[in-house]
């Protein structure tokens, strides 16, 4: 169902987009290549100076290679677009702490001490908490959802409609299908 129709007149002022792209290298490992831009519609009049309507306040981008079991084996971050050049664009290299973790296992955590307040840029740090569904799509690719491999496929119980005991459980992954839960 699509959102209802705005109930007042309204004009857009400000456009954040997050695009994430996967690729599989030669070596089988997995790129995904993050970007987040802000845009105004308006100028925009900040302590270093007007932003031209159009012209991106932010463009930060974040680069991890990934090894099957989700860990990441390289990480890179730039700051190409900054609302305070000389300053924001100097955390980059910071982001290679990520390498040595794992997007699937308390990542999104990890990642909120790690880069917390001073110790990190806000936007990047944001940009990351998108990386770990992004990876999980990015391996599905080459597999089937509901293939048998006589292991509990991984997207079961991370979500409301694959919890186990729902009828989408039931109707496309029966074997998992656990029913209605006690007290529920």
């Amino acid at each position: 169902m699509p959102l209802s129709a705005p109930q007042r007149p309204r004009q857009r002022v400000h456009t954040r987009r997050i695009e994430i792209e996967g690729f599989r290298r030669d070596d089988g490992l997995l790129e995904l290549d993050a970007s987040l831009t802000d845009v105004k519609d308006l100028d925009y009049p900040i302590a270093s100076g007007v932003r031209r309507a159009g012209d991106p306040v932010h463009h930060m981008k974040v680069r991890v290679t990934l090894d099957p079991a989700f860990n990441i084996i390289d990480a890179q971050a730039c700051s190409d677009e900054v609302p305070y050049p000389g300053g924001c664009d100097t955390i980059g290299p910071a982001y290679r702490q990520l390498i040595g973790l794992n997007l699937v296992r308390g990542f999104r955590r990890t990642v909120g001490e790690m880069f917390a307040d001073v110790r990190g840029c806000s936007h990047l740090t944001e940009l990351l908490l998108s990386l770990p569904t992004a990876a999980i799509q990015t391996f599905a690719t080459f597999r089937r959802d509901n293939e048998d491999t006589g292991e509990k496929p991984f997207q079961l119980d991370r979500c409301h409609a694959l919890e186990s005991s729902t009828g989408t459980v039931r109707r496309y992954y029966p074997k998992w299908y656990r029913g209605r839960s006690q007290g529920g």
